[in-house]
Order: C-alpha cells, then structure tokens, then sequence
C-alpha cells in the first residue's frame, strides 16, 4: 500500500516520531515551537537599531521557517503571532513612554496579527517546491497590508528599516524597501531549507536536488543580487554641492508636556541659529546656503502671533539664508503641521503641510469610544490636525529640498513622492521629545538611511531634541549630534537628479510581490483539496 502525502496545510502525521521518555518530555516538545517562535521574533528584534546586528535577521527567520513548516494554518496562526509578539512588544516599547503601558501593548497586539496571518499563509505554502519564494512573498503582502490598514497604517518595524548597515542595504535602491525587506526573508526561510537538506542528506546519505537547489538559490540569490546591486549606490554628486545647516535647538525638557514650553522651544531653535550665524562670521563656520529647522520648532502660529514671527525673522537675517521652519498652524479652521519656507528678506513665502499624519498622535481615531475608555486620552487630543495634499519641495538658494516631516519616512510613497517631484536632497524634520531617550530616535534615523540609499539623495535629519544627522546618498551618516543638547551641523553635500529603480518603479515591485504571494497561496490550497480528494478516494 503506498502512503498517501497530506494535504498541503494539514500537519504531516505520516513521518517517523520518537516516543517521549515521560509526560513531561511530551508537555516540553509540544512547547517547543511556540518557545522557538517566539524567541526568533526577539532575535528579529535585536537586529534592529540601535544595534548593529543586521544579521540576527537571517536566524530569526531560519527559526520561524522551522517551526512553521509542515503545519496546519491553525497552528502557523498562533505561532506567527507569538513571532510578532516577540518582535514588536520590545521594538515598539517606545509608544509607551508617556503614556503608559495600554496603547503600546495595544498597539503591539493588533500589528502582531498581521503577522500571525502571515504564519498561517507561510505554514500553507510550506509544503510546496519552492516553498521559502513563496513564504518570504506572503511576509513582504503582510507588511504591505500593514502599511495601510488600520488607520492609513503603521509600516513601522519593516524589516528593510534594520538594515541599514546590512549587506542587502543596495537592494532598496532596486526595488524599495519592499525588496530590500523581501531578500533578507528569502535568505532566512532559505537557510533553514539549506540547514534541513543537510541534515536529511546526513542521515540517509542521498541528496534530494531539487530541495538543495531551491535552498541554494534562496540563499544566493539575495546575496548576490546585492552584490551585483553596489554600483546602483554613490554619493557623488550630479548637481554640484549645496551648504545646509542643520539646527537643533534642544526643548526644555522631555515628554508629551514639552509643548508647553512652544515659546521657550522656538527661541532655542532661533537662539542656535544666531550662534551659528556668529560663528560664521567669525570664520569657525561654512556659510550655509540654507537652514533646516526640526518639526513643532514653532508651535507658537508665525502667521497669527507677532512676537513668534519677530523671532523668526532676526534668525533668518542673522544668518542670511532661507530657513525651513517647522510650525503649527492654524488657517481657515484647520490644524496644519506645517513647513514654513522663511526668506531672509521676504518673511514666509512657502509652504508644506504634512500629508500622513499619525493617529492618535495628531488626530485621535473613534475618539467617542476613546473617550469613554479613557478621557484622559481625548484630552491629549484635543484637536485634530487637518492633512496636506500636496507633495513639499522648496526652492532654498536654487536646490530643490524635498519635505519629509517625521513620521512620514516610515511611508514608501510619501519619500518617493518628493524625489518624483524634483526634490534633489530631502529632509526629514522630526520631533522626538515626546519620546524621551528612547530607541524611537535610532529606528527612525535608520530609515532615513535606507531612504538615502532608495533613492540616492542626501537625507539631512534635523529634530528638536536629536538625533540630528546628515547622512550621504550612499545611508552613510557623516554628521550627528547627541540627544537633549543644542547643536548644529553644517555640511556641503552632493546634490543628485538621476532616478534609481526604485523611485522609478514606485509601487510596482510590492505589488508583483503580492501577486507571487497570491499565486502561491492559491497553488498551495488548490493542491490541499486535490490531496483531500485523492485521500477520501
């Protein structure tokens, strides 16, 4: 009688099983996947900034291959989701700084279920030639999926923003981070194949070549197509250099109450400035041909409040060039995030208000249901803002500076939008005094390189309270200042105009890689009925 395959999605019952000295020895191995799971999940998350270790990710994927493959949809389920809880309980630790433990853990438990669909899918396909293609596909759908649901959504943790000092790190400027976050996937799944054809070859001495191959290729491919990726990466400059100076103030102090201090926050920022503006004069400082101001380092409106603008003023003559000037502002009953182009001469004459704006942030989702859990919450809140709907590039002293404002950077298309519209370096203005010294700064300084790199710009990060950085085309950080001290950074810097692949193709890599993990996960449930079928002939 011939054994008859499972269906694809149905655990494998039909392979050998050692039987368990005791009870407990069962208790411990049942167990055992559920503890690997969601240790690997840990492990992708200390590959993340501020570390270095770019390359846990591979291992970490490794081991979730392993405790996936060959299960059920239900058990890829709640494994997956032990994976994303591992993973983005300590990485998003940060969201609960000032206000407590319940919107972190919240936050964690609902973006840890895409990820425990994704487990699903990947125990499904597991059994199919090929499987880690098909599996590192469903991982880049979910973080697409993640990108934009709930609440316009929440790209944050995408595994191309941990390696900004990877090996892979050349593959963003293919393909996006969709690519960049496909390849590091690939090449884990493929290790654990690589790892288990051995071990199977080992013990009953034959090689089974299609299984070394597709574990071959999955591991090679990615590395050498970054390889092969380097020449796409240069910081040398197309359009001549241009000075920028990037201010950092500094806040009174940290936490969700820093804005209490506006006033006290623009005047540090102005103060930085005149410094500067001296110490050029002096001759101990590069004459900038413009200057960069972090978001909220004018949350007092410039347009409707004198003194605010009589500030603002004496910096920008003080220190001869335009200035980008983070503020709130009110207009037309509206509540603008918004970027203030500010001539030396001519006062504002530009304008950029931020387009993703961040939920619970700075507007508040379902805020009647919010409130009757929690009022305190509503009130920090209390007024949403309003959403631009234009993309931000100035015209500072004849360079072309594209406006990312803070949260943005963690969205594909709202980095791509500014380079398609001629910005020729972009800046990244950000406020992180809300969250203290926390990891927050590091991740999202490691997106502003891989973006560098995406689309071969220089990426100038000025933020209230630090990090500030200046970081080369190529993601390498030339200039940064530490964190809760005023500082400036003054740089010439290469000014680009050619388009990589990336910010060619846009949206189209993340989509054919959706399309693959549709195609797989249909392969793998259609093959699942015919062995249902065959096995209830």
């Amino acid at each position: 009688m011939t054994a008859t395959a499972p269906p694809v999605g149905e655990p494998d019952r039909t392979q050998p099983r050692n039987t368990p000295a005791s009870p407990a020895a069962a208790r411990l191995l049942r167990l055992l996947p559920a503890a690997v799971a969601a240790l690997c999940g840990v492990l992708l998350y200390v590959s993340f900034p501020p570390r270095t270790l770019w390359w846990l990710a591979l291992p970490a994927f490794a081991g979730l291959g392993w405790a996936l493959r060959g299960r059920g949809w239900k058990a890829g389920l709640g494994l997956g989701y032990l994976f994303g809880l591992g993973f983005l309980l300590p990485l998003l630790v940060w969201t609960g700084v000032e206000v407590g433990p319940g919107p972190w853990l919240a936050l964690a438990a609902i973006e840890a279920v895409f990820v425990a669909l994704v487990g699903a899918g990947v125990a499904v396909v597991s059994r199919l030639p090929g499987w880690p293609l098909w599996a590192a596909s469903l991982w880049t759908a979910g973080e697409a999926a993640r990108a934009r649901v709930p609440f316009e959504g929440f790209p944050w943790g995408k595994i191309a923003f941990g390696q900004a000092d990877g090996l892979f790190l050349p593959l963003a400027a293919v393909g996006g981070t969709p690519v960049l976050g496909f390849a590091v996937v690939l090449c884990g799944f493929g290790l654990h194949e690589a790892v288990r054809a051995a071990v199977r070859a080992r013990r009953t001495g034959r090689i089974h070549r299609s299984a070394a191959a597709a574990a071959l290729l999955s591991v090679a491919v990615p590395v050498l197509g970054a390889l092969a990726a380097r020449p796409l990466v240069s910081a040398e400059a197309e359009d001549g250099t241009a000075t920028v100076a990037v201010i950092q103030g500094n806040v009174p102090r940290a936490g969700l109450d820093f804005n209490a201090q506006r006033r006290a926050v623009l005047d540090y920022h102005a103060r930085e400035t005149e410094r500067l503006a001296a110490a050029v004069e002096a001759g101990k400082a590069d004459r900038p041909d413009f200057v960069l101001w972090p978001e909220n380092s004018s949350d007092i409106d410039p347009f409707a409040n004198a003194d605010a603008r009589a500030v603002i003023d004496r910096a920008a003559r003080a220190i001869g060039a335009p200035i980008s000037v983070g503020g709130v502002v009110e207009r037309d009953g509206k509540l603008l995030n918004e970027q203030i182009l500010w001539d030396p001469d001519k006062g504002p004459v530009d304008t950029y208000d931020k387009r993703q704006i961040q939920p619970f942030g700075e507007y508040l989702p379902l805020r009647s249901l919010i409130g009757a859990i929690n009022d305190e919450w509503t009130s920090m809140v209390s007024q949403d803002f309003s959403r631009g709907t234009e993309p931000g590039v100035f015209t500072m002293a004849g360079t072309e500076v594209g406006l990312v404002t803070c949260y943005e950077a963690a969205f594909d298309w709202a980095v791509r939008s500014e380079v398609t519209d001629g910005a020729q370096l972009i800046s990244v203005p950000s406020n992180n005094a809300t969250f203290d010294r926390s990891e927050m700064t590091y991740q999202q300084l490691a997106m502003s390189r891989v973006r560098a790199v995406e689309h071969s710009r220089t990426v100038t990060v000025p933020v209230t309270s630090g990090v500030s950085a200046i970081i080369m085309p190529d993601g390498r950080i030339t200039q940064k200042t530490g964190m809760f001290v005023a500082d400036s950074l003054v740089q010439a810097v290469p000014l680009r105009s050619s388009q990589t692949p990336a910010t060619r193709l846009g949206v189209a890599p993340e989509i054919v890689l959706v399309l693959v993990a549709a195609g797989g996960l249909g392969w793998a449930v259609a093959a699942g009925v015919r062995g249902r079928r065959a096995g209830g002939v």
